[in-house]
């Protein structure tokens, strides 16, 4: 692992040659600050290299400890970061289990006051259009929010299922549903509704690489691919299809059978003797093949 103070040292005092360079991993820098070093005295009189590692110096000795990890201990970093999502997560964990003994098996019905409320409006005839929709199963998206922050994750996805049976491209919802899920400890579900949400508009990556709620899907291993391909997941290979069209050849190919052969050849026979003429010959095999 390395230090940003010994980094910061190196460059103060062997900047000239690019040791901090080296010492960082970066050496095609560390090889350019050796050839800035040579080049700079015969030109100038002056080594520039030496200037450069003063002020790469005193950038690292700026330099947040954390930025630091994550720009030249990137495996330290992700590590770290791994095992402080994992405890977030177990924190949660254990909340939503000491909630899940403590509430009833049998919740009450909250749709059902709704449904009675709104059943004079349900028997109008008249159509309702695609913004009337949305704003009838807006109380389910609030409620769902309200479950989720009350760690009842099984009751928010199904109020959230609600409101994408009216409007499936609403983005939030998708988001809300994955961190649910990850919550619950479903990554592939959860890595679903990401890639939904994204494919429909979702831009705050940041998001998904800090959000609590998504810290158990962080630490499996397929987020790493899934971070890869810009948070989406890839698509799957289908099946090869059928061939159409040597299959219908093969059921439309006639089957001749034996006599009918036969036949066909003892009339090529006759017309070659002479017996029958072009003509005989045509229409005595149009008729035998549409007997057969």
């Amino acid at each position: 692992m390395k230090n940003k103070n010994i980094a910061a040292i190196m460059a103060f005092f062997f900047g000239s040659f690019g040791v901090h360079r080296f010492y960082l991993g970066q050496i095609g820098m560390g090889i350019g600050m050796i050839f800035l070093f040579s080049a700079g005295w015969r030109l100038f009189g002056w080594p520039i290299a030496a200037i450069i590692g003063v002020i790469d110096a005193i950038v690292f000795l700026s330099m947040d400890e954390k930025e630091f990890d994550k720009k030249y201990n990137k495996k330290y970093y992700r590590k770290k970061q791994r095992d402080r999502e994992y405890d977030r997560m177990e924190r949660r964990r254990d909340h939503y289990r000491e909630r899940k003994k403590r509430t009833r098996k049998e919740r009450p019905d909250f749709d059902r006051p709704r449904q009675q409320t709104n059943r004079r409006r349900e028997t109008k005839p008249a159509e309702l259009t695609q913004r009337q929709k949305i704003a009838k199963v807006s109380p389910f998206k609030a409620s769902g929010i309200k479950k989720f922050k009350d760690y009842d994750y099984e009751g928010a996805i199904e109020d959230f299922e609600k409101v994408l049976e009216v409007n499936p491209r609403d983005i939030a919802v998708h988001f809300n549903i994955a961190c649910a899920y990850s919550l619950m400890e479903n990554a592939q579900k959860s890595l679903e509704h990401l890639d939904k949400a994204v494919s429909y508009g979702f831009s705050d990556f940041d998001r998904i690489r800090t959000h609590d709620a998504l810290a158990y899907v962080r630490v499996q291993e397929a987020y790493d691919k899934f971070e890869e391909n810009k948070f989406q997941l890839a698509p799957k290979l289908q099946a090869p299809k059928e061939d159409l069209l040597s299959s219908k050849k093969e059921k439309q190919a006639p089957q001749i059978s034996g006599d009918l052969l036969e036949q066909l050849n003892k009339l090529g026979e006759l017309r070659k003797k002479g017996l029958l003429t072009e003509d005989e010959f045509a229409v005595q095999k149009k008729k035998l093949l549409a007997e057969k």
